[in-house]
């Protein structure tokens, strides 16, 4: 429950990470740039559809929406997308205020919420079931933030991201299935393949 007696407010439809991401990957046409959270997410990141525009994290938990914003920053014409876990986010929730201040309209960040560190374990995270992490987004300043009710939903709001005049962000329910496949842990050349994608690197 949270302050007022409610407990926090969040879709109806609990979904698939795997399915979600293959989603919004085949929502992508002109080159989009996406960051993947650490475990799970850049698992299913990878297996839906790789990119030489994606983003691979590894290690650095809570880092997605900070260097998806750095790029939203470096490259303004370029829509950018990052995917986060609840419980990485729970470590950056800073990092909410900074993006609602320098409001880059070309960011949507998408939260896949199962309410677990999943990667470690499956313990509970600590604002499981007490916090609501659109209403915390909003109320540092991101307005632009809503609950997924379902896929077509989700799929609805990817949309209207893209053509958003301000940052967004999307939470969106999931389940506890472990991700598609797994992403090689090649540190350069994640990175070298990205630059490629953002057009400030040649290939390998």
């Amino acid at each position: 429950m949270n302050a007022t007696g409610n407990p926090p407010a969040r879709n109806t439809k609990v979904m698939n990470r795997f399915d979600i991401t293959s989603r919004l990957i085949g929502k992508l046409k002109n080159e989009e740039a996406v960051i993947g959270g650490i475990g799970n997410t850049n698992f299913d990141l990878w297996a839906a559809g790789h990119r030489p525009q994606n983003f691979y994290m590894l290690g650095s938990m809570g880092l997605a929406f900070p260097i998806a914003l750095g790029v939203a920053l470096a490259q303004p014409k370029r829509r950018v997308f990052a995917l986060e876990g609840d419980g990485s986010l729970l470590m950056q929730l800073g990092s909410l205020s900074t993006i609602a201040t320098l409001a880059p309209r070309n960011l949507t960040m998408v939260v896949m919420d199962n309410g677990i560190y999943q990667i470690t374990g499956a313990q509970p995270t600590p604002a499981a079931a007490v916090s609501d992490i659109v209403a915390v987004a909003v109320a540092s300043g991101i307005a632009n933030s809503a609950w997924a009710a379902d896929e077509e939903d989700f799929e609805r709001l990817i949309e209207q991201s893209m053509s958003a005049s301000a940052p967004t962000l999307i939470g969106v329910r999931i389940d506890d299935k472990p991700g598609v496949g797994t992403t090689p842990r090649d540190p350069v050349q994640i990175r070298e393949r990205f630059m490629h994608g953002m057009g400030v690197r040649q290939p390998l």
